[in-house]
């Protein structure tokens, strides 16, 4: 079968069926904001008992990493995700998920050799690169003396 790239689109399209794009960004809108919602009932929680500002949002942050790699664990996380799509992703919990999610995945593969090597298989370019642009933004900033 012989196509043209034009022919092959076009039967690919012909194929396809369409994206509910408004659910799907209503979805990842609503599971996104109950995260962050959540989140600011964490901090304001963790303020009410005492901890400043800063370290209410910091225990509210760890509270959240936790929760998502226990969930990630429990086979829970995963669900959520296929409901909410990116709205899953973009807090900090998804974060935690693509930490925890290939050390789940491997751990039958032995603790060294499955969980630790697999566990920053995605998270790991994001940690180097972030770190990486931490340092040339604090040199840059250094330079310009501000």
């Amino acid at each position: 079968m012989n196509m043209t790239p034009q022919e092959y689109q076009s039967y690919i399209k012909s194929k396809q069926s369409p994206s509910p794009l408004i659910k799907n960004m209503a979805l990842a809108f609503l599971v996104g904001g109950a995260i962050c919602v959540l989140g600011q009932l964490l901090t304001n929680g963790y303020a009410a008992l005492g901890l400043t500002k800063e370290d209410a949002g910091t225990a509210a942050s760890v509270t959240l990493v936790f929760l998502s790699a226990l969930f990630t664990a429990l086979g829970l996380y995963h669900r959520l995700a296929r409901f909410a799509g990116a709205g899953t992703l973009v807090p900090i919990t998804g974060f935690a998920n693509s930490v925890v999610s290939p050390a789940v995945d491997f751990r039958a593969e032995g603790v060294i050799t499955g969980t630790a090597v697999k566990m920053f298989s995605i998270a790991g370019p994001v940690i180097v690169f972030g770190t990486a642009a931490s340092v040339a933004y604090g040199l840059i900033l250094l330079l310009l003396g501000a």
